[in-house]
């Protein structure tokens, strides 16, 4: 390993699980100090916890809620700790179907995706090092326009703006801001959020067996990986860009 995070301290929101997970996986791996790992199942973080390891942090917090984000600022504080990097990762994907979306399932999408990304970075952007990173977890769908997930699209294109402006707005302390937007990737996601059964998920592998240039659907590792160069010094001069981590998908 080439112990790019030495002494490196980061939150990933949403790291029990899928991409998250890998990318609290990698971080310690190349050498981090530590690593707060959150998620609202204190079962499932605590389970990522015990993989990861003695520099893992398992704290539930839910990122829709602004109380749960000033409880994990205080934890980060309790123990003296500003952070290198922030992977604003936690977000759901759901269906919706246009012009049957009840009032609720645009708030549970909206306040997840947007509101919670959005407080994540303004609850701990004070404890964040001048020079530090910021990574955000977009998506390809935030322009392709995929039928049946419109909310989940919409979201995901907020995401992609608040990396433009922060990254603005971030300037004078010279703080980087990434999007990451990944390509179609097998994650519980498909699973707890989009409901998909096995043939479901293996009518995706087809698809983008035949659609996508690589060939094949992307293991959340390689996702982190590229989420890890936004947030190291490999990345130094890569600020406000949407990385799409696709096969190629988009380019076609």
């Amino acid at each position: 390993m080439s112990r790019k995070f030495e002494n490196h301290v980061s939150v990933v929101t949403g790291g029990s699980t899928g991409i998250g997970f890998s990318i609290a996986q990698g971080l310690i791996a190349e050498g981090a100090r530590r690593v707060y790992i959150t998620g609202r199942s204190a079962g499932t973080l605590n389970e990522a916890a015990a993989l990861l390891g003695g520099a893992a942090v398992p704290v539930v917090s839910d990122v829709s809620s602004l109380s749960d984000l000033e409880k994990l600022k205080g934890e980060i504080e309790e123990r003296g700790d500003t952070l290198d990097s922030v992977f604003a990762n936690a977000g759901i994907c759901e269906k919706n179907e246009f012009g049957n979306t009840a009032e609720a399932d645009f708030d549970k999408t909206f306040d997840i995706n947007v509101k919670g990304v959005f407080f994540t970075v303004q609850t701990l952007v004070p404890l964040v090092k001048d020079g530090a990173s910021l990574v955000l977890t977009a998506s390809i769908c935030a322009n392709n326009g995929m039928e049946g997930l419109s909310l989940y699209n919409a979201s995901k294109s907020a995401v992609r703006s608040f990396a433009r402006t922060w990254a603005n707005e971030l300037r004078g302390r010279k703080i980087r801001v990434n999007a990451l937007s990944p390509g179609f990737t097998l994650t519980p996601l498909m699973k707890n959020g989009l409901n998909m059964g096995e043939a479901e998920i293996q009518a995706l592998r087809d698809f983008t067996a035949r659609e996508v240039p690589l060939g094949y659907m992307a293991e959340p590792a390689e996702i982190a990986a590229a989420g890890l160069f936004l947030a190291s010094q490999d990345a130094s001069y890569i600020n406000g860009i949407e990385l799409t981590v696709d096969g190629g998908l988009e380019q076609i």
